[in-house]
């Protein structure tokens, strides 16, 4: 999933991710495919973390810590 960070002056409610109410300065994850439609609106919206980013590929990536004791 990508990030994108609402810039907007007042909240918003966005059907697409489940009709709640995104408050200014709040990053929000954005289905990959839709990445697009969120940063064309830049007076809106800012990119935070692209699709397939390094960042994105690490957090899923990440090993299961072993448990000893």
């Amino acid at each position: 999933m990508a990030r994108v960070r609402y810039v907007g002056p007042e909240p918003v409610s966005v059907p697409e991710l489940g009709d709640r109410f995104i408050e200014p300065d709040t990053v929000v994850e954005v289905p990959d495919e839709r990445f697009e439609g969120y940063v064309c609106q830049p007076q809106t919206w800012e990119s935070v973390e692209e699709p397939g980013s390094k960042a994105a590929a690490k957090k899923s990536a990440a090993k299961p810590q072993k448990d000893e004791g």
